[in-house]
């Protein structure tokens, strides 16, 4: 009975981290897959609002009934949580288990917070007369909007889920992939709002 020398056995653990390396890669490529997709869903969904904000049917117009402070904090607070979100990738980097933890807790409460305004602001157009079937310019705004937030609240339930497992398991070479793509989603989710802030706010306003 052949029993396994320790150059075989090291080489064995050499091959099955190799092959861990890339199916983590594979999952990044997937992701980044994914991202693309992403931008051509908000790529159209800008499209059509430009195309259609415009056309209010004579109902209230965003010029009307949008309260610009109210957003100008939600972005205050989205910009800031891309900016504690890079901070929780640092101290992943440093080792920092509880520093990444507390990092990511932060960046979801900041998140969680964007979302509640938002909320505020949609029950404040729909009590204004202004819902997803007033106008053309209604729908396209709801929908781009909410497509956006609908990706924020996902972001907050993978990291309170992303939370967990670092709690259980600590910085593994899987959670560290998990980390990296949140903050990069959370990045992307971050400068599509600025895109919303600008086309659909600002020019809303203006």
């Amino acid at each position: 009975m052949a029993h396994a020398t320790p150059a075989s056995a090291g080489a064995h653990g050499h091959h099955d981290e190799h092959h861990e390396h890339e199916h983590e890669s594979m999952k990044t490529f997937g992701f980044w897959l994914f991202l693309i997709t992403d931008v051509i869903l908000f790529g159209t969904l800008f499209a059509t609002f430009v195309v259609l904000r415009l056309n209010t049917d004579g109902g209230p117009t965003g010029a009307e009934l949008i309260e610009l402070n109210g957003i100008i904090l939600s972005t205050f607070i989205l910009l800031t949580s891309s900016f504690t979100s890079g901070v929780a990738v640092l101290q992943m980097h440093k080792g920092n288990k509880n520093g990444l933890i507390l990092w990511l807790a932060i960046t979801a409460l900041l998140g969680a917070s964007f979302i509640y305004l938002e909320v505020t602001e949609f029950i404040h157009l729909v009590h204004e007369g202004a819902n997803i079937g007033t106008s053309a310019y209604w729908s396209a705004f709801f929908t781009l909007v909410g497509t956006h937030g609908l990706h924020v609240s996902v972001g907050l339930v993978w990291m309170v889920g992303l939370m967990i497992q670092l709690k259980r398991r600590g910085i593994t070479p899987v959670t560290q992939r998990k980390v990296n793509i949140i903050s990069l989603y959370w990045h992307f989710l971050d400068v599509v709002w600025i895109f919303v802030f600008t086309i659909v706010y600002l020019m809303g306003v203006m």
